[in-house]
């Protein structure tokens, strides 16, 4: 099936649509606001809070990590339970329909598949995992929640501010009367399995990326300002390519002058009629 459902061709973004057939779609935090996760940057691209921590903070030693844990075990209550949005099912649509090449995401909350989105590649991987650093061991992110909280019975009472990264605002509290669990297959420390900031994207997740591209014939950027390059290089080879761009974002985009389109609308209100 090829048809696009409730296809509006009479606006911009629908002709869009209608006219090309195999979309490569990056999406970014944007997408995800409307589902209750806060997004990273402002209207002009500039970060709104402070960045995420780098894999180099993370790794330099049990502060770090009591910080980042503590912080995720409260974020987790709500970041755990978000539910797709109206934008999401219409991308999971348009797939379904047969126009989507490869749904490209920056994002870690899963949300895609959850909406029933299946070619799917999770360009920085997925908050709901954790990886053992040492042994590569994978477990489930609510073990590890259930895991922190047994650990740290005095913290079931903190609340905080949800932060972008499934974590929380904690802030003016002892870190280090927080204990963080340790793998339970080899004793090393315990990571999300997401690419954190000065960590490389896993090249098979790149290559896969770069086939699709190949075969797509335009590209949709929905809910990303592309400020971060492991998502921009995709726009700026499909420029040099000559594939047309069309963008869905609030506010300013790092790829602004290579688009051929761009739509300044929620991702939810400017692809609802596509659900």
């Amino acid at each position: 099936m090829n048809t696009l459902p409730a296809l509006d061709a009479a606006d911009p973004l629908g002709a869009f649509l209608q006219t090309h057939s195999r979309l490569f779609v990056i999406t970014g935090a944007g997408i995800s606001t409307d589902s209750g996760i806060p997004d990273y940057r402002d209207v002009q691209g500039a970060w709104k809070r402070s960045p995420p921590m780098t894999l180099q903070v993370f790794m330099s030693g049990p502060p770090a990590r009591a910080r980042y844990w503590a912080r995720g075990m409260i974020g987790w209550r709500h970041f755990g339970s978000v539910q797709p949005n109206v934008a999401h099912r219409a991308l999971a649509a348009m797939e379904h329909a047969g126009r989507i090449e490869l749904l490209l995401t920056q994002n870690v909350d899963g949300l895609h598949e959850a909406a029933g989105s299946i070619n799917v590649v999770d360009l920085h991987g997925r908050l709901d995992r954790v990886r053992c650093m040492q042994c590569g061991d994978i477990t489930r992110r609510d073990i590890m929640q259930a895991r922190l909280e047994a650990a740290n019975p005095d913290w079931l009472d903190l609340h905080a501010t949800i932060a972008p990264d499934g974590d929380a605002d904690l802030d003016g509290v002892d870190f280090s009367r927080f204990d963080v669990p340790a793998c339970t297959v080899c004793g090393g420390i315990l990571k999300p399995d997401v690419v954190y900031f000065g960590e490389n994207v896993p090249r098979a997740r790149v290559d896969t990326a770069w086939a699709h591209l190949g075969r797509a014939d335009a590209m949709l950027v929905v809910g990303s300002s592309l400020m971060v390059y492991s998502g921009y290089r995709f726009v700026l080879e499909a420029s040099r390519r000559g594939i047309p761009i069309a963008s869905v974002n609030l506010g300013v985009t790092r790829a602004d002058a290579l688009l051929t389109l761009k739509i300044e609308q929620s991702c939810a209100e400017a692809l609802a009629s596509y659900a």
